[in-house]
């Protein structure tokens, strides 16, 4: 049962860690293309390219 329990742990730690990363990533994007990030939202410019 604690097997179970650590795994399931593990699996979240990663699931949220890789959230944050690609959140990080988004923003770096964001910036670097001239856009302005606000609340998780980049505003200002367009990056579909």
């Amino acid at each position: 049962m604690f097997r179970l329990l650590r795994t399931l742990i593990l699996v979240m730690f990663a699931f949220v860690a890789g959230m944050l990363f690609e959140r990080e990533g988004r923003k770096d994007t964001c910036q670097n293309g001239g856009g302005l990030w606000v609340e998780n939202i980049c505003v200002g410019v367009d990056l579909s390219e």
